[in-house]
């Protein structure tokens, strides 16, 4: 791998994160595929991929797209949901990866050691990814934040090559920052994460009303859920994390209520499921989570497929 030379760069998911990430590498020049079903491969073939964003401007990239992956790549981008991450993967074969990175960019935990079933350890580098994107439509991405920021941090793979890929996505336009410890980093977005997308989704209500008119509610769950944190061994800051929440434009809502909203299958599992498996590992009380979990549960098994 070399940042001398345009990357071969798959992206698995392109909606609003794999859409816009995968479209600003492009436009530097880098080699693209994108890999979905055959609508969104369709769209991208026929009308490339477009990009509507204040921060970048509004511009379209031709690249690649296919159902699955044909050849090897030096970094495959994850970007589906974690609900249908099983069934994605068959798009990327390990023997057509070849000595690509695989970088997921998943809400959750626990889906590194998936990937690292699948693939050689070496090459999976865990990210999270901070930004604001939506796919609008097959093949057309909204991105209305005003920035794109990732951080990789890898417990298997080489600091050569955490610094390559860094280099590569800077030069794209994403600030892109490697951690020292993956555990940390993981959880560091799922303590942030949880609270905000089980209460918005179970309240139906925006971050505003959920710091407000819930407050107490959210104070225990974050709590509830800093005390797991401790327990598998990532320290967590309570009073940071009710000060993130208080910084959010009041009308904000979170992915997960979005999918709520729209009748789309929820991440459920990837969120509030990993929480109650980890909390069992570690014989930690969850009870305010568990009948978050419990009540949201019935909501996703009425939704619609995606």
């Amino acid at each position: 791998m070399n940042t001398g030379r345009p990357w071969r760069v798959a992206v698995l998911g392109p909606g609003g994160v794999g859409g816009l990430v995968g479209a600003l590498l492009a436009r530097a020049g880098h080699q693209v595929t994108f890999l979905g079903g055959e609508a969104t491969v369709r769209a991208v073939r026929e009308h490339g991929m477009q990009v509507r964003s204040g921060m970048f401007g509004d511009f379209t990239v031709q690249a690649e797209a296919d159902t699955e992956l044909r050849e090897p790549v030096d970094v495959c981008l994850v970007t589906v949901k974690q609900n249908v991450l099983g069934a994605a993967l068959d798009r990327v074969s390990p023997a057509a990866l070849g000595d690509g990175l695989v970088v997921p960019l998943l809400n959750g935990i626990e889906h590194p050691a998936a990937l690292r079933g699948r693939y050689r350890p070496e090459l999976v580098v865990p990210g999270v990814i901070r930004v604001a994107s939506t796919r609008v439509a097959q093949g057309i991405v909204e991105h209305g934040s005003p920035f794109v920021e990732i951080d990789l941090a890898s417990a298997t793979t080489s600091s050569e090559r955490l610094d390559e890929l860094v280099a590569v996505l800077d030069g794209a336009g994403v600030r892109a920052t490697t951690r020292d410890d993956e555990a940390a980093m993981l959880w560091g977005k799922l303590f942030f994460l949880a609270p905000f997308a089980l209460m918005t989704t179970h309240h139906k209500c925006p971050v505003g009303e959920m710091r407000t008119v819930h407050r107490a509610e959210l104070v225990d769950l974050v709590a509830e859920i800093a005390a797991l944190s401790r327990a598998a061994g990532v320290p967590a800051d309570v009073d940071a994390a009710l000060r993130f929440y208080d910084a959010f434009p009041p009308e904000a809502k979170s992915s997960m209520q979005r999918d709520a909203e729209a009748g789309r299958p929820l991440e459920l599992d990837a969120i509030g499921g990993a929480l109650l498996r980890i909390a069992e590992q570690h014989s930690v009380a969850m009870p305010l989570t568990e009948r978050l979990v419990a009540d949201l549960a019935r909501l996703s098994e009425g939704s619609a497929p995606a």
